[in-house]
């Protein structure tokens, strides 16, 4: 049995895994059921590219008997901390507690300067996506050749891949531009009779690419009686930095969170992308320090909106939208958060919408924050097969609760011309509440 309270490492008490409390390694009994569900295991078939494989490397280290070098820091650092893992482990292991302390430790401890002062880490990661004006600034050239044509013509002629490095695969990923709509208010009123007041989280990069989205959120919460409250003050959930292996930075995200957000004035603290709901229903486990209980009070009011919505109880809407869709689980929302029915009763409540089951739902997408601009190879993979399972429904829209794995479908669909619409429950929702159709592209022969 784990200890409830959390120690570090008493093996070797120095280097990553002291990180670690080291009773979460002994949960692991290497029965080897998380295989499957592993995407990068699923991919190369290497041991050590799996759940099992990377438990016993990071104990290994613990105990002494190995080194946080070389090959050993590559397979760690090729996991997509999807926690796809932990859904499918029947031990109950808590392996994203694992992996993210003990790589955040080890690339404390094997920093070199290059990495140090790695430019697109520094500027692109730390100074550019925690903060949603300088996102759309730095889109402005883009999103001009966009509205130009010209955006359009170099990706259909492959010229996008010319680009290099990180700063390539960035660019491959802005979706097309649309209008992002007003700023959010700081209050709307429910409609009809008030039955909860919430405060809604704005985030980063959700906010930039996904402002539509934002407001599809709001509308649908107040069709559901709900007051909701956006207060000022709050900033990125701090995955970004933590999965970058900042720390610090990551904390001061989340203390600026906690200092924002009123937890007496409101009854959950909604959030609609699956990677800032996670990072914040976890605050209280990264940190031990004075402001940890106000980071597990704030923890304890994150609600994904298709969970809060399922649990309020949906008030069904009336438009009618006969397509076939198709749901993806977001790894921070399935695996995560585990939270897979409610999306789905949602959906299920409008009026001639056809859902089918994807295959391999649970395998990563590639996504993974900011994976598919570090491990572009990888992602490209897992970006392959997951268009490959969607075009095997024949569905013509795709629905996913998460920014990333929304951005990384839509690189796949573009790229391969395919005819499906790619789009947030919530978009979808408002959509029906509202009487209006998604657009959808022109349908290839026999789609």
């Amino acid at each position: 049995m784990t200890s409830k309270n959390h120690k570090p490492c008493e093996s070797s008490g120095r280097g990553p895994g002291s990180a670690v409390d080291y009773d979460l390694f002994l949960e692991c009994v290497h029965c080897g059921l998380c295989t499957s569900t592993c995407p990068t295991f699923t991919e190369l078939g290497d041991e050590n590219d799996s759940p099992r494989g990377r438990i016993y490397l990071m104990r290994a280290v613990a105990d002494g008997r190995l080194d946080a070098k070389g090959t050993l820091q590559r397979h760690l650092e090729l996991c997509l901390d999807c926690r796809a893992c932990e859904t499918a482990c029947p031990s109950g292991v808590h392996y994203g507690r694992l992996i993210e302390p003990f790589r955040l430790a080890m690339e404390h401890e094997n920093e070199t300067l290059l990495k140090k002062y790695d430019w697109f880490r520094q500027i692109i990661l730390f100074q550019l996506f925690p903060y949603a004006k300088r996102i759309r600034l730095a889109l402005t050239p883009v999103v001009l050749a966009q509205r130009l044509g010209i955006y359009g013509f170099a990706e259909r002629m492959g010229l996008l891949k010319l680009v290099p490095g990180r700063l390539g695969q960035m660019v491959t990923l802005v979706p097309p531009p649309v209008k992002s709509g007003p700023k959010l208010p700081k209050f709307l009123p429910a409609k009809g009779r008030r039955r909860a007041r919430v405060a809604f989280f704005v985030g980063c990069v959700a906010d930039a690419m996904f402002r539509p989205t934002h407001w599809a959120t709001l509308r649908v919460l107040q069709e559901n009686g709900c007051d909701i409250v956006i207060p000022d003050g709050q900033g990125c959930c701090g995955a970004i930095h933590y999965h970058a292996g900042d720390s610090d930075g990551a904390r001061k995200e989340a203390d600026r969170n906690v200092a924002a957000f009123d937890l007496s004035d409101v009854d959950a603290v909604v959030v609609n992308h699956a990677g800032c709901g996670a990072m914040m229903k976890e605050y209280g486990l990264h940190w031990h320090d004075d402001a940890r209980a106000d980071r597990q009070a704030l923890a304890a009011k994150v609600r994904d909106v298709n969970e809060f919505l399922d649990h309020l109880g949906l008030i069904p809407p009336e438009g009618r939208i006969d397509v076939v869709a198709t749901y993806h689980d977001a790894c921070h929302l399935g695996h995560a958060q585990k939270i897979v029915d409610p999306p789905r009763r949602l959906l299920a409540k409008i009026p001639g919408l056809v859902v089918k089951d994807l295959p391999e739902t649970e395998i990563c997408c590639g996504s993974a924050g900011t994976y598919n601009l570090n491990e572009p190879r990888m992602a490209r993979q897992l970006g392959d097969r997951k268009l490959a399972n969607i075009r095997s429904t024949g569905a013509r829209l795709v629905l996913a609760s998460n920014a990333g794995c929304l951005l990384q479908i839509m690189r796949e669909v573009r790229e391969h011309r395919e005819p499906v619409a790619v789009m947030h429950p919530m978009d979808l929702l408002d959509l029906s509440y509202r009487g209006e159709q998604p657009k959808l592209p022109a349908a290839r022969d026999g789609r």
